[in-house]
């Protein structure tokens, strides 16, 4: 009676995971091939993923007209030698025409992406404050 019990369990979770899927198809959610998908299962860059099932080359989702940064810094991206922050990842999201979800858990802040960056803005807001005669 229990194993009755748990595969209606299973087949109602399947049904309503199927039943999402159709909405999310129906309101234009991309659908991804089932390499694709197996692919960021198993841990690959999604975005080197999802670059290369669009066809495009790392210096043409570089562009300026996609994401507007240079392919070293693309390629980077890809490797894991540099992490970019979240605006970039929703940029290059928006470019390959897929969920943000599946590029956020590689993207940062700002700070964590270029600290270098940060602490100058910070010390320049900081010496015109001082000029102004504010704290």
């Amino acid at each position: 009676m229990k194993e009755i019990e748990r595969e209606t369990l299973e087949d109602s979770g399947t049904a309503r995971l199927v039943a999402q899927a159709k909405r999310d198809v129906a309101g234009g959610e991309p659908l991804l091939p089932i390499d694709v998908v197996e692919r960021l299962a198993n841990g690959e860059n999604p975005i080197r993923v999802l670059r290369q099932f669009r066809g495009w080359t790392q210096a043409e989702l570089a562009t300026a007209e996609r994401v507007g940064i240079t392919q070293n810094y693309l390629s980077d991206l890809e490797t894991g030698k540099r992490k970019g922050p979240f605006e970039l990842h929703r940029k290059i999201a928006d470019s390959l025409n897929v969920p943000f979800d599946l590029l956020s858990p590689i993207a940062v802040s700002i700070q964590e992406a270029d600290p270098q960056r940060v602490a100058t803005q910070k010390k320049a807001i900081a010496e015109t404050r001082r000029s102004r005669g504010q704290k």
